[in-house]
């Protein structure tokens, strides 16, 4: 492989110089996978000895078009020799190309953009502007939800693995079951700031509701003047086989966050603001040094043309569809969940042994703390149902020993 030339440093060149030079410097907050990965391509990536894996689980849900698609890495290498970073104080000709081909693609109506740096932020932003659009503080949510780690958006995560006591959690904030549409018209009430939900959950186990849970949700917010919160962080820009999930119901949120694929890989969020709010908020209300920056707004730019240009969803869609028809084929699998390419198998047996094997395999897909029976996909939008089939044939493979053995 084709080493960048240093000057800070060699770089380590085995998996255990790797982990034992990072371990050493790092603050530990994640269990990792035993391996340092060095390039990607497409729907692959190398670790730094050379071995490659297939990417189903896309840096969780970051790389929708693909490791180092050539027009993001051209896009970011042009912008790097003209400006990597001015702030908001000044106008700027990237970024306002990256708002205008994040307009295109919003639904009618939310095309005001407000541009942050990661989901938990554009989160935050959300519920503030929902409670200072509607005067109201209630924040209805999932009780197993996740919306980001800082402490607003950690108000309206439901899980409880990050409801930590030491943390200063926000009043003011009720949980309901996904899909319990008299549970959330109970919790609102004579109305709420908001209801946020990711449309279709992931750490919380990747399932999808019925069309008629969405609408009724529309009909509860528009009656009592609650705003409706699309979460769209992962389920974002063509991952549901449509640009964004309410495509797929017939529905349309009053905002709707993103952040993980906005970008290609490089951090960047985005807030889809309905244009009546986004008219009513004043100078100084919101505001973030790096969010909008030139570096990440020239990747939303190319990731947003991409997304366009090679009808992303449209290859989510019928990839999703071919590949959940053929794992709900293979022994062991009860069923598949989740649309698009963000899917969950649901296996007749824990996950954990099952995806050690697909590791062994040079596959990488995700697990499910709140589901130990369900393997998360969340790959490349540009996954070919031919690239897929090692991971199908290597579940086939680890499915055929013995679920007792397999424990």
């Amino acid at each position: 492989m084709l080493q960048p030339t240093r000057t800070l440093g060699a770089l380590p060149t085995t998996n255990a110089s790797a982990r034992e030079q990072e371990d050493r410097w790092q603050v530990p907050t994640y269990s990792k996978w035993p391996i340092a990965l060095a390039e990607g391509r497409g729907s692959y990536v190398f670790d730094v000895e050379g071995r490659r894996f297939l990417d189903l689980y896309g840096g969780h849900c970051v790389a929708l078009a693909g490791h180092c698609h050539p027009r993001l890495v051209a896009a970011l290498r042009e912008q790097a020799g003209r400006l990597v970073f001015y702030s908001n104080v000044v106008y700027s000709d990237i970024r306002a190309l990256a708002a205008e081909r994040l307009a295109t693609l919003a639904p009618k109506g939310l095309q005001r953009v407000f541009l942050c740096n990661s989901g938990t932020e554009s989160n935050e932003t959300a519920l503030k502007i929902a409670r200072k659009a509607t005067g109201r503080m209630q924040v209805v949510s999932l009780v197993d939800g996740f919306h980001g780690r800082t402490l607003g958006a950690l108000g309206a995560t439901g899980m409880p693995k990050y409801r930590d006591a030491a943390y200063p959690i926000p009043g003011q904030h009720a949980y309901v079951p996904y899909g319990d549409l008299a549970a959330t018209e109970a919790a609102v009430g004579a109305g709420a700031a908001c209801v946020i939900l990711e449309p279709i959950p992931s750490m919380g186990g990747i399932r999808m509701a019925p069309p008629e849970y969405f609408r009724g949700l529309r009909e509860l917010c528009t009656r009592t003047g609650t705003l409706l919160v699309f979460d769209e962080v992962q389920t974002g820009f063509g991952r549901t086989g449509t640009t964004f999930f309410g495509e797929n119901v017939g529905v349309t949120p009053d905002l709707i966050t993103g952040a993980k694929g906005v970008a290609g890989g490089f951090p960047a969020a985005v807030v889809f603001v309905r244009e009546d709010l986004a008219a009513r908020m004043k100078l100084g209300e919101q505001g973030t040094t790096f969010g909008g920056g030139p570096l990440a707004c020239a990747a939303i730019a190319a990731t947003a043309g991409i997304v366009r240009d090679e009808d992303l969803p449209g290859r989510a869609r019928r990839t999703g569809a071919a590949l959940a028809e053929r794992l709900g084929a293979v022994a062991g699998v009860r069923s598949v969940s989740g649309l698009g390419l963000i899917r969950g198998v649901n296996l007749d047996r824990p996950a954990k042994p099952v995806i050690q094997a697909l590791f062994d395999a040079g596959i990488l897909v995700g697990s499910c703390e709140a589901d130990p029976h369900q393997i998360r996909l969340l790959p490349p939008l540009t996954l070919t149902l031919e690239e897929a089939e090692p991971f199908v044939q290597a579940l086939a493979r680890a499915l055929a020993v013995p679920a007792t053995a397999a424990v």
